[in-house]
């Protein structure tokens, strides 16, 4: 509410120092709430800088990296411009590179299964810019995934980054939902390796107590996304820009406007407080092992993919002679619960088996609520089977 009254437009730091210099202050401890590399603070070479969702601030940075080559290589170079992720990579960076101008052919989308727990292979990555090299191609980005939308599947950052170290490519970390998590010292370790990376993605709108919208980005170097991105009309010009010694934050966005999100973030932090955090997230992780626990104890289901956080993947499994039906039963099991209008699931597809989603993430829910959640699945997987 008070971020939306104030109606401030912190595009740059005169508009609104205390809009610029809040936003500078909040990443700052939210870097060290996750103890990020020093470069990724404010008095690095690079920063911090809240975007409106996961897709912006994949855009930016593909940005920003395809300049790079661009300008060292001629703009002639895009049709040759390569973009590497895993399978379970958001859709948001397909849209990034349609928007970047990078041809669909060149957006490589390497294909993962239950071996690496849907993890990305450092090896396969390896493979597959050696075989684009060769072709004449020019590997230029690779997205790292900790926390897919899927499964919650982690991509490798320390071993994908020492395959796009040796290959001077942006390596980007995606982890809108997961980086939450890693504010506790006991899933910190998920993004061990993140000091190699050229920048870092989480979403505090997701699991984090803060309204929509206020994604946090941070760069390694802040003159990458400003070089791409800045733009300089006379009617902006003014000597505290000009000076250099202010950021200007509508050099490492999209739009030129911006609204003052880092006053919900700060009201977060400063209201709860980091112990209080660590709480709420880890309450979440017990109630999702608390399902997924249920969920094991009923024989006629099994969990698909490992619950690392605060989502289980799940299926109902189906008697003999029957097994060829079980996405489709699985799909109305799925219609079925949802239609009581008592509770919502979701549900992706893992190496072709249909799978039922259940995620923790409502400020609200109890344990009593994972009972009764539970509860209603097995009557409405009963009823099921019993037409079968």
């Amino acid at each position: 509410m008070l971020s939306a009254c104030f109606n401030i437009v912190g595009f740059s730091w005169i508009t609104s120092p205390a809009a610029t210099e809040l936003e500078m202050i909040v990443l700052d401890w939210f870097a060290k709430m996750l103890k990020l590399p020093d470069f990724f603070l404010s008095t690095g070479q690079g920063g911090g800088v809240i975007q409106g969702t996961a897709s912006e601030a994949v855009l930016v940075v593909l940005l920003a990296a395809r300049d790079i080559f661009l300008r060292k290589l001629g703009k002639g170079f895009l049709e040759k411009l390569v973009v590497y992720a895993s399978d379970q990579t958001h859709s948001a960076l397909q849209k990034a590179c349609q928007i970047a101008g990078i041809h669909p052919e060149n957006v490589k989308a390497l294909k993962t299964d239950s071996s690496t727990n849907y993890g990305l292979s450092p090896d396969l990555l390896s493979k597959e810019i050696c075989h684009d090299i060769a072709n004449g191609l020019v590997p230029f980005f690779a997205c790292a995934s900790v926390g897919t939308t899927s499964s919650t599947a982690i991509d490798p950052i320390l071993e994908l980054a020492n395959v796009t170290k040796s290959y001077n490519i942006w390596l980007h970390v995606d982890s809108a939902y997961a980086g939450s998590a890693c504010v506790c010292p006991e899933y910190r370790h998920h993004i061990d390796g993140v000091e190699e990376v050229d920048s870092f993605n989480m979403n505090a709108h997701k699991w984090f107590l803060t309204n929509f919208d206020c994604s946090l980005l941070w760069v390694k170097d802040r003159n990458a996304l400003i070089q791409s991105l800045s733009t300089n009309p006379e009617f902006l010009k003014n000597k505290a820009s000009q000076s250099k010694s202010v950021l200007d934050y509508k050099d490492w966005q999209i739009p030129l406007g911006r609204r003052f999100r880092s006053l919900k973030l700060w009201l977060v932090l400063r209201l709860y407080g980091v112990e209080n955090l660590q709480a709420y997230i880890r309450n979440h992780i017990e109630l999702a092992i608390h399902f997924e626990e249920l969920v094991s104890q009923d024989m006629r289901f099994e969990i698909v993919a490992p619950r690392t956080f605060a989502l289980v993947c799940f299926r109902l499994l189906l008697p003999c002679g029957f097994e060829d039906r079980t996405n489709d039963v699985n799909g109305d099991l799925l219609q079925a619960v949802n239609s009581t209008g008592k509770i919502f699931i979701s549900h992706t597809v893992l190496s072709g088996t249909y799978v039922m989603r259940f995620a923790v993430g409502a400020p609200l829910t109890e344990e009593r609520h994972i009972d009764a959640a539970w509860k209603l699945i097995q009557d409405q997987a009963s009823s099921l089977l019993e037409k079968l």
